[in-house]
Protein backbone atom coordinates (compact mmCIF):
# COMPACT_ATOMS: atom_id res chain seq x y z
CA UNK A 1 0.00 0.00 0.00
CA UNK A 2 1.67 3.54 -1.27
CA UNK A 3 2.24 5.98 1.98
CA UNK A 4 2.62 9.13 1.79
CA UNK A 5 3.25 12.46 3.93
CA UNK A 6 -0.05 14.97 4.08
CA UNK A 7 1.36 18.18 2.49
CA UNK A 8 -0.29 21.51 2.86
CA UNK A 9 0.32 22.62 -0.13
CA UNK A 10 1.25 22.79 -3.58
CA UNK A 11 5.02 22.51 -3.78
CA UNK A 12 4.75 21.19 -8.24
CA UNK A 13 3.16 24.98 -8.62
CA UNK A 14 5.53 27.22 -6.29
CA UNK A 15 9.04 25.86 -7.51
CA UNK A 16 10.38 25.64 -11.49
CA UNK A 17 10.37 23.29 -13.73
CA UNK A 18 14.33 22.18 -13.31
CA UNK A 19 14.02 22.30 -9.05
CA UNK A 20 11.04 19.93 -9.54
CA UNK A 21 12.89 17.48 -12.11
CA UNK A 22 15.26 17.62 -8.99
CA UNK A 23 13.03 16.81 -6.08
CA UNK A 24 11.83 13.97 -8.45
CA UNK A 25 15.22 12.42 -8.42
CA UNK A 26 16.29 13.37 -5.11
CA UNK A 27 12.87 11.38 -3.86
CA UNK A 28 13.53 8.38 -6.02
CA UNK A 29 17.54 8.08 -4.35
CA UNK A 30 15.61 8.07 -1.33
CA UNK A 31 13.22 5.52 -2.16
CA UNK A 32 16.68 3.45 -3.60
CA UNK A 33 18.13 3.59 -0.34
CA UNK A 34 16.21 0.99 1.79
CA UNK A 35 15.77 -1.37 -1.54
CA UNK A 36 19.08 -1.68 -1.83
CA UNK A 37 20.06 -1.73 2.51
CA UNK A 38 21.17 1.88 3.11
CA UNK A 39 18.71 3.84 5.28
CA UNK A 40 18.60 3.60 8.60
CA UNK A 41 15.15 4.28 10.14
CA UNK A 42 14.21 8.27 9.94
CA UNK A 43 18.22 8.79 10.22
CA UNK A 44 20.60 9.95 7.35
CA UNK A 45 20.16 12.27 4.48
CA UNK A 46 20.88 13.16 1.16
CA UNK A 47 20.87 16.48 -0.13
CA UNK A 48 20.89 18.07 -3.21
CA UNK A 49 21.51 21.58 -4.63
CA UNK A 50 18.82 23.41 -6.21
CA UNK A 51 20.03 24.08 -9.97
CA UNK A 52 21.57 27.42 -10.56
CA UNK A 53 20.98 28.41 -6.77
CA UNK A 54 24.79 27.27 -4.54
CA UNK A 55 22.65 28.79 -1.45
CA UNK A 56 19.68 26.78 -1.24
CA UNK A 57 19.22 23.16 -0.90
CA UNK A 58 16.77 20.27 -0.23
CA UNK A 59 16.57 18.18 2.55
CA UNK A 60 14.59 15.25 3.76
CA UNK A 61 11.39 16.05 6.39
CA UNK A 62 13.69 14.72 10.21
CA UNK A 63 10.91 11.73 11.32
CA UNK A 64 9.68 10.40 7.70
CA UNK A 65 10.29 7.30 6.78
CA UNK A 66 12.64 7.42 3.35
CA UNK A 67 9.89 4.68 1.70
CA UNK A 68 7.76 8.38 2.30
CA UNK A 69 9.73 10.54 0.85
CA UNK A 70 8.49 12.51 -2.13
CA UNK A 71 9.19 14.93 -5.02
CA UNK A 72 6.43 17.20 -2.99
CA UNK A 73 7.84 16.36 0.48
CA UNK A 74 11.24 17.78 0.55
CA UNK A 75 12.05 20.94 2.44
CA UNK A 76 14.47 23.81 1.11
CA UNK A 77 16.70 25.21 3.35
CA UNK A 78 19.77 27.63 3.27
CA UNK A 79 23.13 27.03 3.87
CA UNK A 80 22.77 29.04 7.25
CA UNK A 81 20.11 26.00 8.25
CA UNK A 82 16.97 28.71 7.51
CA UNK A 83 14.02 27.14 6.53
CA UNK A 84 12.79 28.92 2.97
CA UNK A 85 9.89 26.36 2.12
CA UNK A 86 8.63 23.14 4.36
CA UNK A 87 5.14 21.51 2.76
CA UNK A 88 4.62 19.75 5.94
CA UNK A 89 4.67 21.62 9.18
CA UNK A 90 4.72 18.66 10.90
CA UNK A 91 8.61 17.90 10.34
CA UNK A 92 11.69 19.43 10.48
CA UNK A 93 15.31 19.27 9.60
CA UNK A 94 17.76 17.40 11.47
CA UNK A 95 20.93 19.36 13.05
CA UNK A 96 23.38 16.91 12.58
CA UNK A 97 21.78 16.59 8.64
CA UNK A 98 22.22 20.75 8.29
CA UNK A 99 26.07 20.47 10.21
CA UNK A 100 26.93 17.88 7.71
CA UNK A 101 25.20 18.37 4.53
CA UNK A 102 25.55 22.40 4.41
CA UNK A 103 29.30 22.21 4.93
CA UNK A 104 29.97 19.84 1.97
CA UNK A 105 27.58 22.39 0.13
CA UNK A 106 29.21 24.99 0.62
CA UNK A 107 32.71 24.44 0.12
CA UNK A 108 32.15 22.49 -2.83
CA UNK A 109 30.46 24.51 -5.47
CA UNK A 110 30.68 21.31 -7.44
CA UNK A 111 29.09 18.70 -5.07
CA UNK A 112 24.93 18.87 -6.31
CA UNK A 113 24.34 16.25 -4.43
CA UNK A 114 25.22 14.92 -1.12
CA UNK A 115 24.65 11.49 0.41
CA UNK A 116 25.54 10.28 4.15
CA UNK A 117 24.71 6.70 5.52
CA UNK A 118 24.82 4.64 8.41
CA UNK A 119 24.63 1.39 6.59
CA UNK A 120 25.97 -1.59 8.71
CA UNK A 121 29.26 -2.23 6.39
CA UNK A 122 29.70 1.27 6.42
CA UNK A 123 30.12 1.61 9.81
CA UNK A 124 31.94 -1.83 10.22
CA UNK A 125 34.64 -0.75 8.03
CA UNK A 126 34.66 3.10 9.42
CA UNK A 127 35.17 1.47 13.15
CA UNK A 128 38.56 -0.57 11.31
CA UNK A 129 42.10 0.96 11.74
CA UNK A 130 43.04 -0.30 8.63
CA UNK A 131 39.91 1.56 6.78
CA UNK A 132 38.71 0.52 3.66
CA UNK A 133 41.48 -1.56 1.73
CA UNK A 134 41.74 -2.40 -2.05
CA UNK A 135 40.66 -5.47 -2.22
CA UNK A 136 38.18 -5.62 -5.10
CA UNK A 137 37.85 -4.30 -8.04
CA UNK A 138 34.94 -2.38 -6.47
CA UNK A 139 37.27 -1.34 -3.82
CA UNK A 140 39.79 -0.23 -6.02
CA UNK A 141 37.89 2.61 -7.40
CA UNK A 142 38.03 4.22 -3.86
CA UNK A 143 41.59 3.37 -3.34
CA UNK A 144 42.39 7.18 -2.13
CA UNK A 145 39.41 8.06 0.18
CA UNK A 146 40.02 10.25 2.60
CA UNK A 147 38.86 9.88 6.63
CA UNK A 148 36.98 11.86 8.91
CA UNK A 149 37.91 11.15 12.93
CA UNK A 150 34.71 10.88 14.87
CA UNK A 151 33.91 14.07 17.44
CA UNK A 152 30.83 13.06 18.34
CA UNK A 153 27.16 13.69 16.72
CA UNK A 154 27.91 15.85 14.10
CA UNK A 155 25.70 19.07 15.75
CA UNK A 156 28.95 21.35 15.98
CA UNK A 157 29.07 23.64 13.57
CA UNK A 158 33.18 24.15 14.08
CA UNK A 159 33.27 20.69 13.24
CA UNK A 160 32.47 21.52 9.42
CA UNK A 161 36.25 23.48 9.14
CA UNK A 162 37.65 20.16 10.30
CA UNK A 163 35.20 18.05 7.61
CA UNK A 164 35.61 19.89 4.56
CA UNK A 165 39.47 19.85 5.56
CA UNK A 166 39.49 16.04 5.30
CA UNK A 167 37.11 15.81 2.71
CA UNK A 168 39.98 18.02 0.23
CA UNK A 169 38.99 17.09 -3.29
CA UNK A 170 37.59 13.83 -3.32
CA UNK A 171 33.95 12.21 -3.72
CA UNK A 172 33.86 9.99 -1.20
CA UNK A 173 35.22 9.66 2.99
CA UNK A 174 34.86 7.37 5.64
CA UNK A 175 33.96 9.16 8.99
CA UNK A 176 35.55 7.00 11.34
CA UNK A 177 33.48 5.10 14.11
CA UNK A 178 30.20 6.42 11.98
CA UNK A 179 29.43 5.84 8.42
CA UNK A 180 30.24 6.96 4.79
CA UNK A 181 29.92 9.82 3.18
CA UNK A 182 29.65 11.27 -0.98
CA UNK A 183 28.62 13.63 -3.56
CA UNK A 184 28.79 14.09 -7.17
CA UNK A 185 27.97 16.41 -9.15
CA UNK A 186 24.34 15.32 -9.83
CA UNK A 187 21.81 12.60 -7.63
CA UNK A 188 22.56 9.93 -10.39
CA UNK A 189 26.12 10.13 -10.17
CA UNK A 190 25.62 10.28 -6.32
CA UNK A 191 23.90 7.35 -5.50
CA UNK A 192 25.88 5.13 -8.00
CA UNK A 193 28.78 6.51 -5.77
CA UNK A 194 27.31 5.64 -2.29
CA UNK A 195 26.48 2.09 -3.75
CA UNK A 196 29.21 1.26 -5.17
CA UNK A 197 30.83 2.02 -1.99
CA UNK A 198 29.11 0.32 0.15
CA UNK A 199 29.55 -2.61 -1.99
CA UNK A 200 33.52 -1.89 -1.46
CA UNK A 201 32.50 -2.06 2.40
CA UNK A 202 30.54 -5.00 2.28
CA UNK A 203 32.84 -7.14 0.39
CA UNK A 204 34.89 -6.21 2.91
CA UNK A 205 33.34 -7.68 6.01
CA UNK A 206 32.51 -10.56 4.21
CA UNK A 207 36.23 -11.77 3.43
CA UNK A 208 37.27 -10.10 6.68
CA UNK A 209 34.95 -12.29 8.49
CA UNK A 210 36.20 -15.90 7.01
CA UNK A 211 39.61 -15.43 9.21
CA UNK A 212 41.50 -16.18 5.94
CA UNK A 213 45.05 -14.71 4.64
CA UNK A 214 43.66 -12.02 2.34
CA UNK A 215 44.90 -11.63 -1.28
CA UNK A 216 46.11 -7.87 -1.55
CA UNK A 217 46.60 -6.80 -5.20
CA UNK A 218 49.91 -5.13 -6.48
CA UNK A 219 49.63 -1.54 -5.94
CA UNK A 220 50.22 -0.68 -9.54
CA UNK A 221 47.59 -2.88 -10.43
CA UNK A 222 45.45 -0.76 -7.87
CA UNK A 223 46.51 2.63 -8.94
CA UNK A 224 45.65 1.61 -12.75
CA UNK A 225 42.25 0.34 -11.71
CA UNK A 226 41.06 3.83 -10.21
CA UNK A 227 42.56 5.82 -12.40
CA UNK A 228 40.38 3.87 -15.21
CA UNK A 229 36.92 4.49 -12.36
CA UNK A 230 37.97 8.07 -12.91
CA UNK A 231 34.60 9.63 -14.53
CA UNK A 232 37.05 12.11 -17.17
CA UNK A 233 38.67 8.66 -18.27
CA UNK A 234 35.65 6.38 -18.38
CA UNK A 235 32.71 8.07 -18.15
CA UNK A 236 30.01 9.51 -15.52
CA UNK A 237 28.93 6.48 -13.09
CA UNK A 238 25.49 6.54 -12.43
CA UNK A 239 24.32 8.63 -16.39
CA UNK A 240 23.51 5.45 -18.10
CA UNK A 241 22.19 3.47 -14.98
CA UNK A 242 19.35 6.04 -13.61
CA UNK A 243 16.69 5.14 -16.12
CA UNK A 244 17.13 1.94 -14.90
CA UNK A 245 16.80 3.06 -11.51
CA UNK A 246 13.91 4.98 -12.25
CA UNK A 247 11.93 2.29 -13.89
CA UNK A 248 12.59 0.00 -11.22
CA UNK A 249 10.90 2.02 -8.64
CA UNK A 250 8.19 2.74 -10.98
CA UNK A 251 7.34 -1.03 -10.67
CA UNK A 252 7.05 -0.63 -7.37
CA UNK A 253 5.97 2.87 -6.67
CA UNK A 254 5.67 5.28 -8.23
CA UNK A 255 4.38 7.88 -5.69
CA UNK A 256 7.98 9.37 -5.22
CA UNK A 257 7.16 11.44 -8.17
CA UNK A 258 4.29 13.27 -6.78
Amino acid sequence: MTTTLDLTMNVKEAVSDVEWETRVDLAAAYRLMPLFGMSDLIYNHITARVPGDNERILINPYGAMYEEITASSLITIDLAGKVLLNPNREYGVNPAGYVIHSAVHGARHDAGCVVHTHSRAGMAVSALKCGLLPLTQTGMRFASITYHDFEGPAIDTDERARLVKDLGDKDAMVLRNHGLLALAADIPQCFNTIYWLEMACRAQVDAMACNAELNHPDPEVVKKTEHLYRPEVRRPHGILEWPAMLRYLDRRDASYRT
